[in-house]
């Protein structure tokens, strides 16, 4: 069987220490990483499928994931033993069933990004969408048998089935931009320890759901209720049951915003086992940490939620400005609302040889709960700017799209730089505003392009 040319890139920075025997800044073919433990490569690429007797392992997400990356069913998927790597996916570039292009950070959880110039469609295809996982994602995620709970302080708790979302509230469509809250922390000095994300931790693909609000509504919140506390089906890394990977909420002011969903679609499909399938919230605009995976309960409660990753630092940054490497106490952190003004080239691809004199540059920029007013493009390190062509989002809550004609005055080296600004006349720095936790990275992006 031929190598694949698509390798795991593992970076050397981790919120939690990579297990076993990955190194530092290594690379890992499909066939190394079955041959050295195949029980966790079937973990890794198609969830925690292994049975115990090594037969009829495939089940549930696990088997969707590999029917989904061959293209047909595996009518006898329980002879197929455990670590064995079906030839047609051997003979594919495809790592993550479903995904396409992902560079993976981490595999304890899997994270991965989306290299900018596979994000150029208007709406974000599912293979292209980023992965961030804090957990072991669930195993059995059957849309039939799947519910949703509200409870806590309200005056009618519910418990409604997919299909009573479906049938009992208005069902809306909506392309919805999820940010990490980490995108951009790969280039802090110094290092702050996470993922190491570069510019791919964003997506803005079409959900279909219902509104959160609605469900709230139903559920008569009473007026003590200041925040929401989400949780999910996945599990912490540790294997304790009593351990949750991930439980954020938001302020009820924010959950009674009318673009969040409680989405069971995702780009009028199944929401990919890696995204959240078959329920998940879905928050535009605040860091995706908030949008809930695997979604199976939403508390109403009267202080501010203390779930795992709500307090300490986790995504949260200091009250005022900082100077890199500066110690912060914790007292001094605050959560993290709404996401910065931002922008991303997505075309052409950074690295460009040989280029025209005159290209087209173009991508997307966003602005969490505000809107983009302008984007500027520049080629000549900062010192003139000119404007792009930017389109209205296609809904509150979208990214919107830019373009700009681009006239390089001769051969040789250029960067093109975009900057974005929102309207509230915040701008896009050129620096990067340092925090320990290495979040909300807003700073321009730049690429590189040689003109012939």
């Amino acid at each position: 069987m031929p190598q694949l040319s698509l390798f795991l890139i593992v970076k050397d920075r981790f919120e939690t220490p990579i297990e076993d025997c990955f190194m530092s800044r290594s690379q890992r073919g499909l066939f190394e990483l079955y041959r050295e433990n195949p029980e966790r490569a079937d973990r890794l690429i198609f969830g925690r499928i292994a049975h115990p007797d090594r037969r009829g392992f495939l089940r549930g997400a696990g088997l969707a994931a590999m029917g989904a990356a061959i293209g047909a069913a595996i009518p006898f998927h329980r002879n197929m033993p455990a670590g064995f790597i079906p030839l047609a996916l051997a003979e594919s570039d495809d790592v993550i069933a479903g995904k396409d292009g992902l560079t993976i950070l981490n595999d304890r959880p899997i994270n991965a990004e989306t290299p900018p110039h596979l994000l150029d469609d208007a709406i974000t295809p599912t293979a292209r969408h980023f992965i961030r996982n804090n957990g072991h994602p669930p195993v059995d995620v059957s849309a039939e048998t799947w519910t949703l709970t509200i409870d806590g302080l309200v005056d009618t708790p519910l418990t409604l089935s997919i299909a009573d979302l479906k049938a009992k509230f208005e069902v809306v469509e909506r392309a919805l931009t999820i940010e990490c809250g980490g995108n951009g922390r790969a280039f802090f000095d110094p290092p702050a320890k996470g993922n190491q994300w570069t510019f791919g931790a964003v997506a803005c693909s079409k959900w279909t759901g219902v509104r959160l609000v609605d469900l709230l509504k139903a559920a008569a919140v009473k007026d003590g209720a200041v925040y929401t506390a989400h949780y999910g089906a996945d599990t912490h890394l540790s294997g304790d049951p009593e351990k949750r990977p991930i439980s954020r909420g938001v302020p009820i002011a924010k959950a009674m915003d009318p673009n969040i969903l409680v989405a069971f679609e995702k780009n009028r499909a199944p929401i990919h086992p890696m995204n959240g399938s078959p329920l998940r919230l879905v928050v535009p605009g605040w860091p995706g940490s908030c949008s809930q995976k695997w979604l199976t309960r939403i508390q109403l409660r009267d202080v501010v939620h203390d779930g795992a990753k709500m307090t300490g630092t986790s995504y949260r940054v200091p009250n005022r400005p900082v100077a890199p490497g500066e110690k912060v106490d914790k007292a001094d952190f605050v959560i993290i609302h709404a996401m910065p003004v931002k922008s991303l080239i997505t075309s052409p691809q950074s690295g460009l040889q040989g280029a025209d004199r005159s290209i087209e540059a173009r991508g997307h920029a966003w602005a969490g709960d505000r809107t983009v007013k302008s984007v500027a493009v520049s080629i000549d390190f900062g010192a003139t700017w000119s404007e792009a062509t930017l389109d209205d989002p296609v809904n509150p809550g979208a990214w919107q799209n830019w373009r700009a004609a681009v006239d390089f005055p001769g051969p040789g080296y250029y960067e093109v730089w975009a900057r974005a600004t929102d309207d509230h006349g915040m701008s896009q720095p050129h620096a990067i505003a340092w925090n320990p936790k290495g979040y909300l990275n807003n700073s321009m992006h730049r690429i590189s392009v040689t003109v012939a």
